[in-house]
């Protein structure tokens, strides 16, 4: 018998990786297989500071934004399926491939994140993620990142 997830809530996302207002863009975690899967939610408001300018008429989340949502939502399932301590380690991005927008994503929506671990060799985890607003896929992409030590980083 398998032991029923409990969401990830913010006071704990907020000790496992070091973003924080204004780029602090997961809300919750509600699905995790360890090392292999995780669900992530962003809830979009219109009071977040991009949508000052992107666009005032029309306001829609950036792109870049929404890929840096998938990368911290990786990061939480990293952080929590490998064995160190958050304090200590950094997720850092290495690349970005076959990345597609298929949808703006707006004030109002909900925002979730499907990552699937696709390789994981040491430090280094590759990744593919998607987007979904409503049931419908918004956005799709490959990334890698590396686990780094914080003394190191610099």
């Amino acid at each position: 018998m398998s032991e029923k997830f409990e969401a990830i809530k913010i006071e704990e996302i907020i000790k496992s990786i070091p973003h924080r207002y204004p780029l602090l863009l997961v809300d919750r975690i509600i699905a995790m297989e360890p090392n292999k899967s995780v669900v992530g939610i962003k809830n979009v408001t219109f009071n977040e500071p991009h949508f000052m300018g992107h666009f005032p008429e029309a306001p829609i989340m950036p792109g870049v934004l929404i890929i840096e949502a998938m990368a911290q939502t990786s990061a939480i399932m990293v952080v929590k399926s490998a064995n160190f301590k958050a304090e200590e380690k950094l997720v850092y991005f290495m690349s970005i491939d076959n990345v597609k927008f298929r949808k703006p994503v707006v004030p109002g929506d909900v925002l979730e994140l499907h990552i699937e671990v696709l390789q994981n060799r040491g430090p280094v985890w590759k990744f593919a993620g998607t987007g979904i607003v409503d049931g419908q896929k918004v956005t799709e992409a490959e990334f890698s990142a590396m686990l780094v030590d914080k003394n190191r980083a610099r």
